[in-house]
């Protein structure tokens, strides 16, 4: 009979993604409604530390998956070791991030367990027994609730930075079970030589709690300037993207592109800047807890979605909102 909750840890570099420790209090409140445990898949190489952390915020039991083939993330192996852990521990419920990570794994260990995925979900419930996925469909326009039918586990990936992250208890101590690494270098398909990182040491926009997003009126590459100046401004937590107009123009890199085709965003607070509000757009960050528009014409779309508007020319307002956060942040 399928038992139990459990939750793919997502880690890099040996620090666990925000998105894991609000897949967990979730899953620690669900599992009060069932009575079921929360199980945590923890993978990688010498990253049995991080079990005090997954413990702290909810986990009663941390599965380790500890081997130098799982230090880097690869889909072959990925997909094999939690598809194999869930054939043989048989959980009711299995929820990882909607990551860019998440989106590459999580279809295939459903196809591999010929269960269900609730994709990209912002809220998750019980109701009689089975796990209600609350998800937007059509670039966010509407809401739709999903229920896996008859199959287990049922599986539901999270949009990061949706759902609140619980206390944590440090005197809260999870189980760790060392399992076996059962795969070989014949189970890869592809073999990872190298990573490359980019020079940015900045937070990832999808985990970001404050953004400040740029479009074509900002002209240029160099322009982008004032806009870090206001998220360095914000402070930690804080960083900069762009819309699709400004990549495709060269004034932004891909990584930074907020929309349909770039990353799905949720801050506490996002800042529109110079970007009329397509509908590609507001698909990446319509669900931000605050917007605000800065654009000089007032008949833009974004102002239709933006909690705060202000009419004007951004280079001139930019650099005074600036100057305001750090006044501000100085009183603190």
């Amino acid at each position: 009979m399928a038992k139990g909750i459990w939750v793919i840890a997502e880690q890099r570099d040996g620090k666990l993604k925000k998105v894991t420790l609000e897949m967990i209090s979730k899953a620690k409140e669900l599992a009060a409604q069932s009575g079921e445990e929360v199980t945590v898949l923890l993978l990688g190489s010498g990253v049995e530390a991080l079990a005090a952390d997954l413990g702290a915020y909810g986990a009663n039991r941390v599965l380790l998956f500890d081997s130098e083939l799982l230090k880097n993330y690869t889909t072959d192996a990925y997909t094999k070791v939690i598809a194999d852990a869930a054939k043989e521990g048989t959980p009711s419920i299995l929820l990882g991030g909607a990551t860019a990570l998440g989106k590459d794994l999580l279809p295939r260990v459903a196809a591999r367990l010929n269960t269900g995925l609730a994709s990209d979900c912002v809220d998750l419930r019980m109701e009689n027994g089975k796990l209600v996925a609350t998800r937007p469909i059509y670039a966010g326009k509407c809401i739709v609730e999903a229920v896996i039918p008859e199959s287990f586990p049922q599986m539901a990936s999270i949009r990061p930075n949706v759902l609140a992250v619980g206390a944590a208890d440090a005197s809260r101590k999870a189980e760790v079970v060392k399992k076996d690494v059962k795969v070989s270098q014949d189970d890869l398909k592809a073999i990872l030589k190298e990573i490359v990182k980019g020079a940015s040491e900045r937070v990832d926009l999808t985990e970001a709690t404050i953004i400040v997003s740029g479009g074509r009126a900002m002209k240029s590459a160099e322009n982008f300037k004032i806009l870090w100046d206001l998220a360095d401004a914000f402070g930690p937590g804080s960083t900069v993207g762009a819309s699709r107009a400004a990549v495709d123009s060269g004034f932004a890199s891909h990584s930074m592109q907020v929309g349909q085709t770039g990353k799905v965003v949720n801050p506490n607070l996002y800042v529109a800047c110079g970007i009329s509000g397509a509908i590609q757009h507001l698909a990446g960050m319509r669900t931000s807890k605050v917007i605000v528009a800065i654009n000089k014409d007032p008949e833009a779309p974004i102002f239709q979605k933006a909690d705060y508007g202000i009419v004007g020319d951004l280079f001139k307002i930019v650099p005074l909102l600036t100057e305001e956060v750090k006044k501000l942040k100085a009183q603190d």
